[in-house]
């Protein structure tokens, strides 16, 4: 009997322990000091692992694990800048490599145009 009650009450802590711990990752860093880098426009059209069509004028982005529907806060490490994304991808699948914005969500944090990667931190919204 007593047996039962521990493995009930271990059973129980471990699920108020996930439940709790999924919450805390909300309006967190997800992510810190990472590389980013963007779409090229010749996805422009396709369509994402979501299912959605694809457009370098959203502010959508690819990550390997984050669910989709997922909205994050990506910054940049250099200015403070950020913008607001949702995941509706998969990627980017370059060594090294955390997020894929959609050119108009990496313009609007880059300071330099010319590069295509820049470190940020990565924030979980929601």
């Amino acid at each position: 009997m007593k047996a039962r009650i521990f493995l009930f009450i271990g059973v129980l802590g471990s699920l108020l322990a996930s439940c709790s711990s999924a919450k805390s990752v909300s309006g967190k860093v997800y992510k810190k000091n990472v590389h980013a880098s963007y779409y090229a426009d010749k996805f422009n059209g396709r369509k994402t692992a979501s299912g959605e069509k694809f457009h370098n004028s959203n502010y959508t982005a690819a990550h390997k694990k984050l669910p989709f529907g997922t909205k994050v806060k990506v910054t940049n490490i250099a200015n403070e800048k950020s913008v607001l994304v949702e995941i509706n991808d998969r990627g980017p699948f370059v060594p090294g490599r955390e997020i894929d914005l959609t050119k108009k969500a990496f313009m609007e944090i880059a300071d330099n145009k010319n590069h295509g990667s820049l470190r940020v931190n990565i924030e979980i919204i929601n």
